[in-house]
């Protein structure tokens, strides 16, 4: 248990707490070109350390009632099959040799398009009030399918991008709640991403014990500062950080 990867899980449990990002979109590619993991297995790991870390903080964000439970339930009706269809498809390529360097390309196109999609300011306030909920969540599943398939697929998505959708869908809730109701989506969905990549033997469980024993700590504090932290500073600092780990992958 390698003191760089508890410090890794407690920085990935900081960062998840307080903007619900971190788990795939900043570990995966710090264990891919930080310490060398194969993209596979790196990828495996993070979703299961992502899943079990964010069950933690649902918890602690429930508790603050910053969870749109309905809204959630919307997403995983389109992320879930996503991920399915995606773990069908893997089983089929893994017999190519090619298949980290698949990954790898994979994880730095989804971390260009969750940079993108953050640095999308929101709608002006004026029109939230008017802007009725039921109108604009059949499109959840839609764009949840293709977020299941990018968490499946790289690890990615699952925080970054499903929070810049719920910021640009529902832009009558504070970030507070954003993040809640991401987390409490990307669960379930990076549980059995990742239980399907463990199944495929991509999962390094030494290594998913390291970075869960730093991630308690870490989350804890994060889902406390949570409620301090200004949306426009968090989304832009968390872009450029994207931009710079999809650029250290090729």
């Amino acid at each position: 248990m390698g003191f760089e990867f508890v410090l890794s899980g407690a920085i990935g449990g900081l960062l998840i707490g307080m903007t619900g990002v971190g788990g795939g979109s900043l570990m995966t590619p710090l264990l891919v070109s930080g310490f060398g993991i194969p993209p596979a297995t790196a990828i495996g790991t993070d979703l299961i350390y992502a899943a079990l870390t964010k069950a933690g903080a649902v918890v602690c964000h429930h508790r603050q009632r910053h969870v749109a439970w309905r809204t959630t339930a919307w997403l995983l009706a389109g992320s879930l099959p996503g991920s399915l269809l995606t773990l069908a498809l893997l089983r089929h390529l893994t017999t190519l040799h090619s298949l980290d360097n698949w990954l790898r390309h994979g994880l730095s196109l989804s971390l260009v398009l969750t940079a993108m999609a953050l640095w999308k300011k929101r709608s002006p306030s004026v029109h939230r009030a008017s802007l009725p909920i039921t109108t604009i969540q059949p499109w959840a599943p839609v764009l949840g399918f293709f977020i299941g398939i990018l968490v499946t697929l790289s690890s990615v998505g699952g925080g970054a991008l499903g929070t810049a959708l719920l910021l640009a869908l529902y832009p009558s809730f504070s970030f507070a709640r954003v993040v809640g109701t991401e987390l409490a989506h990307a669960v379930p969905l990076t549980l059995i991403a990742g239980l399907g990549h463990w199944n495929l033997g991509h999962v390094d469980t030494a290594l998913l014990l390291s970075l869960l024993a730093g991630s308690l700590p870490g989350l804890w504090l994060g889902t406390r500062l949570n409620r301090h932290l200004p949306e426009n500073i968090a989304r832009r600092g968390l872009t450029l950080l994207l931009l710079c780990l999809s650029f250290s992958l090729w």
